[in-house]
């Protein structure tokens, strides 16, 4: 039996997708949709696909699980619409396996049949996808899931807003029914804090009202799980389990830089409690000194705002455009600065990932590792004489 390589977050799946899929009274504004956010390369993505999808389908739901950074040559709207036609495809070709798990509605061998083209999705003339899904949601009688990955993608164009419009539209046609015999239910998952907090916050945004939580990383059980993984390998160079825990949390709670620091510990002299904490150390540096090079890449405006950001609260920095705050900033680079000007930058910071907006004129930095990284620096930093 082969052993399995990924590191399954059963209670955390599951109890994401019973919020999702059977809500209390306290938590249907999950029927509005549900925005998951965490920095770059935690495991978010692997966390989809191998436990919270499993979940989701062992308590019946249908997904479409469509990744927006899958091809990038693709509109957001494309890649939408090629999977679910897909799906559709699937349900309506006889003998498919996904048909197994609809055997109480007697589909029978040849499949669903649906009251539209499905090679017409998405094109001009085409059905709708409020049409699609509110026919879908009626054959499999089931609750239907709509995972995007890299949700963030969809912001910025025409297409991908359109898009969006046209997902909300299909979200309130089929869930607003009266004995409709299940939900279209929304997730988007992205790393990018303050354009996925904003798709369910900002007014101006169709899901506007959905749920904005942030993506829980990995923590001191993976890390048990990879050291109990590696420990039967002969010759193999391990800290301790609690080292590595020390480590896994300096470098961001990454798994693959985890994996990196421990290739790295197998050409080290050193005892390997002792040279872990430094590899580690200098990778979560190299990796932040890319961030505060595009910060510095910015100018001396951008410097003096991230650094009050990065000096501010750790759950947020607010009053950055007072007037306190413009005056400080123009100390700092030795010219008159005004708010156009900061207002102007702090959204350069944001788009660039940077910053991100927690709530209505608080901001932090959006990974918490440069921020550290930031302050060390500083710290280090000699006062000019």
């Amino acid at each position: 039996m082969t052993e399995d390589p990924f590191f399954h977050r059963h209670q955390y799946a599951n109890n994401l997708a019973q919020q999702l899929l059977k809500p209390t009274a306290l938590q249907l504004q999950v029927r509005s949709g549900v925005f998951l956010s965490g920095i770059r390369r935690i495991g978010k993505t692997t966390f989809l696909r191998q436990d919270l999808i499993p979940a989701l389908e062992s308590m019946q739901a249908l997904v479409i699980y469509v990744d927006l950074w899958a091809d990038r040559s693709k509109s957001p709207a494309m890649l939408v619409h090629e999977a679910v036609n897909s799906t559709l495809s699937e349900l309506a070709s006889p003998g498919a396996k996904v048909l197994e798990r609809f055997k109480g509605l007697n589909v029978g061998a040849a499949g669903f049949s649906f009251g539209f083209q499905v090679d017409s999705v998405g094109k001009p003339g085409g059905a709708t996808l409020s049409e699609v899904f509110t026919e879908l949601v009626d054959k499999v009688s089931t609750n239907v899931v709509l995972i995007l990955d890299e949700v963030q993608q969809a912001l910025g164009t025409e297409d991908g807003n359109n898009l969006l419009f046209a997902l909300k539209a299909a979200r309130d046609g089929v869930n607003t029914r009266p004995g409709t015999p299940g939900y279209l239910l929304f997730l988007g998952m992205g790393s990018h804090k303050s354009l996925v907090a904003d798709m369910a916050t900002r007014r101006s945004q169709p899901f506007a009202g959905a749920v904005a939580t942030e993506y829980e990383p990995l923590g001191t059980e993976f890390v048990r799980w990879k050291h109990e993984q590696l420990q039967p390998l002969k010759g193999i160079k391990l800290p301790s389990q609690e080292v590595m825990d020390q480590g896994f949390m300096a470098i961001g709670q990454r798994p693959e830089e985890l994996q990196n620091a421990l290739v790295l510990l197998q050409s080290r002299p050193e005892d390997p409690d002792m040279a872990f904490p430094i590899i580690c150390t200098t990778l979560a540096a190299s990796a932040a000194e890319v961030e505060i090079a595009t910060v510095e890449s910015m100018g001396a405006l951008a410097s003096a705002i991230f650094d009050r950001v990065a000096h501010g609260n750790e759950s947020g920095e607010s009053g950055l455009f007072s007037a306190d705050a413009i005056q400080q900033y123009g100390a700092q680079i030795g010219i008159s600065v005004d708010t156009t000007q900061v207002q102007n930058m702090m959204d350069r910071m944001i788009t660039a990932n940077l910053i991100h907006r927690r709530s209505h004129g608080v901001y932090a930095i959006a990974d918490p590792f440069v921020r550290q990284a930031w302050q060390q620096r500083k710290a280090m930093q000699l006062p000019s004489r």
